[in-house]
């Protein structure tokens, strides 16, 4: 009797830790596939992307911080999606904000969606482009004027085209 009890409350923990990571880990909306215009398989877009920003734009990855030639681009021009060439954000927006990673206080209009991130014990705003879908970084609240938002976009998720 003692030894069903225990593995009935062993069993009742498990079950209540997994669902808390699911709960926890989950991206908002992960499980139903967003219809974006640009769809590869991810082979495709493996060899298309190369390792490092598959991993990134396709993976939510995050690469290093300060590693990123973009962090410190100052040219005029615009900031493109890496994975679909679709235009992000101007020059005009970015801003040093000492993270390590390229930020911006405003997207382009309609070049990126947003969905709930669960993935750490925080719950934060993902920031993906909008034509494809590739993770691009999270936006903040601690942002400077006129918006008050820190776009934290990942570099390797990002190219550079000069005015």
């Amino acid at each position: 009797m003692i030894k069903t009890n225990i593995d009935r409350r062993a069993f009742i923990g498990a079950a209540g830790a997994a669902a808390t990571g699911v709960l926890l880990f989950a991206r908002e909306g992960a499980a139903a596939p967003t219809p974006f215009r640009v769809n590869r398989t991810p082979a495709e877009w493996k060899r298309l992307l190369g390792a490092q920003r598959f991993e990134i734009l396709r993976n939510a990855g995050t690469e290093l911080p300060f590693t990123s030639p973009l962090l410190k681009e100052h040219r005029k021009g615009m900031f493109l999606c890496a994975g679909c060439a679709q235009p992000l954000f101007s020059s005009q927006t970015k801003f040093e904000s000492g993270t390590g990673w390229p930020s911006f206080w405003k997207p382009i209009a309609g070049s990126v969606v947003t969905r709930t991130d669960r993935s750490l014990l925080i719950e934060r705003t993902e920031v993906l482009c909008a034509r494809c879908g590739g993770h691009l970084g999270h936006v903040f609240n601690d942002g400077p004027k006129p918006t008050g938002l820190r776009y934290c976009m990942n570099g390797l998720a990002l190219t550079f085209r000069p005015a």
